[in-house]
């Protein structure tokens, strides 16, 4: 598997390709700004780029979408829930938070436990609502990309339209820590944990 990490615009989020070293087709998650940047990665690694997968809907994670579809006509996943809010600019909060109408529509509705196939690679779809009624993470091998659900040591804000306290603690408790301890957890925003890290040492989990 190629995977590679990037903190993309002023609001640093983290932006992730995930490739088969197979066949090399590729996704990119979360495109929240930089498209150069992105696009130069692209180009390094060698990789055939078939879809962009949201975690969620908001402005930070969703900025470079429209120039990579452009230029490689990319299809756009984002789980059901959080369709509607990507293609509504005042929902997704890029009109508030660049000034900029950003309105896509997504080609994929995703579901919880679906599986993308990506060459050779499975990803794993797994819905989290909390942070926003469409989190989603998605899991490959032994890597899970956690969107702003969940962070080394903190959780996704829940105050936003569609947030949830009780719901984001229920998704990392009953859908995250599910899985093994080793999982390395690769989030929005911030440095890589363990799903073992995260059981041990999150305030916001120990104390719910």
């Amino acid at each position: 598997m190629i995977f590679e990490a990037m903190e993309v615009g002023i609001y640093g989020a983290n932006c992730y390709i995930v490739a088969s070293e197979e066949t090399k087709e590729g996704a990119i998650i979360d495109p929240g700004a930089d498209f150069n940047k992105i696009d130069n990665k692209i180009k390094e690694l060698g990789i055939v780029p078939k879809m962009i997968i949201l975690t969620h809907c908001h402005g930070d994670h969703i900025g470079a979408v429209e120039d990579l579809v452009n230029k490689y006509g990319l299809k756009v996943c984002i789980h059901d829930n959080d369709a509607n809010a990507l293609s509504d600019s005042r929902l997704n909060f890029t009109k508030s938070m660049f000034r900029k109408d950003i309105s896509i529509t997504a080609d994929v509705l995703l579901k919880d436990g679906d599986i993308v196939n990506l060459g050779d690679l499975k990803l794993e779809i797994i819905h989290t609502p909390g942070h926003t009624q469409g989190g989603i993470c998605i899991k490959v091998g032994n890597i899970m990309m956690t969107g702003d659900t969940l962070f080394r040591g903190s959780i996704g804000r829940t105050d936003f339209p569609g947030g949830s306290y009780e719901e984001i603690i229920r998704s990392i408790k009953e859908k995250i820590f599910k899985y093994d301890e080793d999982t390395v957890i690769y989030p929005g925003h911030m440095s890589p944990s363990t799903i073992k890290n995260e059981k041990l040492h999150n305030p916001f989990v120990k104390e719910a």
